[in-house]
């Protein structure tokens, strides 16, 4: 195992109630996830939590998850169920 830490990367945002909806919501997602992408992130790296509050708020992280050494595998980071290590746009979970 190397003493190799790779920094991570993430874009997040957290949205008020009634400042989002579900087709922004979704293109902010795409978007985000486009831009991890073209930072060189292949799609098994690009992990993206959505997270639905009570009140109607939103939170949105997606990350490039480089693994902890160079020589871990990749894949995986985050140990929230509506969280995704896909491609795919928006978690439409119910919270």
């Amino acid at each position: 195992m190397s003493l190799y830490q790779p920094e991570p990367v993430e874009i997040s945002t957290r949205m008020r109630p009634g400042e989002w909806t579900e087709a922004s919501l979704e293109e902010l997602v795409t978007t985000y996830q486009a831009k991890i992408l073209a930072m060189g992130a292949t799609i098994s790296e690009v992990v993206t939590e959505v997270v639905r509050n009570d009140d109607g708020s939103v939170a949105v992280a997606v990350s490039w998850n480089k693994g902890a050494y160079a020589d871990e595998p990749k894949g995986g980071g985050f140990t929230n169920t509506e969280s995704t290590n896909t491609g795919s746009s928006v978690d439409t979970a119910e919270a």
